[in-house]
């Protein structure tokens, strides 16, 4: 008696932001005293990394500065740690605190 054995494939899993139809985003925060060039340096990182800028709202109070920017990460050429790593190094450069947050992480910590 001669059996067949066929060995069926399982498809790859899909990431997140094509099983959702949705793009993955991050949120970028900067704050510190104000100076020319923040958003250009910021934009720059981002543009240079391939995240493109969906949304961005900033202020001036004074001498302060406060930035929220929220970028799509689909197009990017490197890491998001590496991303992320770059726009902190810009903030020490220039006296700001960057954070970066992939949006899963931001909405899990201001979810109620």
């Amino acid at each position: 008696m001669v059996s067949s054995i066929r060995f069926i494939q399982k498809p790859a899993a899909k990431p997140a932001q094509e099983r959702t139809g949705t793009k993955m985003k991050a949120v970028i925060t900067v704050t510190g005293k104000d100076t020319t060039g923040i958003i250009a340096g910021v934009s720059g990182v981002c543009a240079e990394c391939g995240a493109n800028i969906v949304d961005i709202s900033q202020s001036v109070l004074k001498e302060y500065f406060a930035m929220i920017m929220v970028v799509e990460l689909s197009g990017m050429n490197t890491s998001f740690g590496n991303f992320a790593d770059r726009l902190e190094e810009l903030g020490k450069d220039k006296g700001l605190v960057i954070q970066t947050m992939h949006e899963d992480i931001f909405n899990s910590m201001h979810r109620i």
